[in-house]
């Protein structure tokens, strides 16, 4: 048995590499941007998925699931296709007010797409892919109501909801 073991080389194992959001977004990315290169090629493309479903006699099976994709490009009457780029709800902006590209003809959608898809495996686009910071999402800070009502503090994305004191006028008076 030992003999078995000589003829492997052991080296010490590598350190884990660290969670990169930025490497998961680009790839999320990438991901769509391959789905849409397909349905460009395929119009009828429609990935296949399993789900999880309970069956008659009430145990769970998967099942395949027909995902439906919407193209991210729209064709005018004149027959120009203009392209967006999606991320989740979020249509991405290349520069200030412009979200759109302008592809031209059908047939130059597949070049556009793989373009695409290039700059982001270069990194390009992650710039337009960083999460909305705190200190912009989260400005508004409203103050207590005269009357002690509710103060709205917006923490980042999560809002918390504190039931102030009565003002101190409103004590003094009584």
């Amino acid at each position: 048995m030992m003999n078995s073991l000589k003829s492997l080389t052991f080296i010490p194992a590598p350190p884990k590499t660290p969670h990169n959001p930025r490497f998961f977004r680009r790839e999320r990315l990438l991901q769509w941007l391959q789905e849409q290169l397909q349905l460009a090629k395929d119009p009828a493309f429609a990935p296949v998925v399993k789900r999880w479903k309970k069956g008659e006699d009430g145990v769970k099976r998967p099942v395949d699931h027909i995902r439906r994709v919407k193209p991210w490009w729209r064709v005018d009457e004149n027959g120009f296709v203009v392209l967006t780029v999606r991320y989740g709800f979020k249509t991405l902006e290349f520069e200030k007010g412009k979200a759109a590209i302008a592809v031209g003809t059908v047939e130059k959608l597949e070049g556009v797409l793989s373009t695409l898809i290039a700059a982001t495996r270069a990194g390009e686009l992650d710039g337009l892919l960083e999460p909305v910071k705190r200190a912009e999402a989260g400005k508004a800070k409203k103050a207590a109501r005269a009357d002690g009502g509710l103060v709205f503090i917006t923490n980042g994305s999560r809002q918390q909801k504190y039931l102030s004191s009565p003002p101190v006028s409103c004590i003094a008076a009584a």
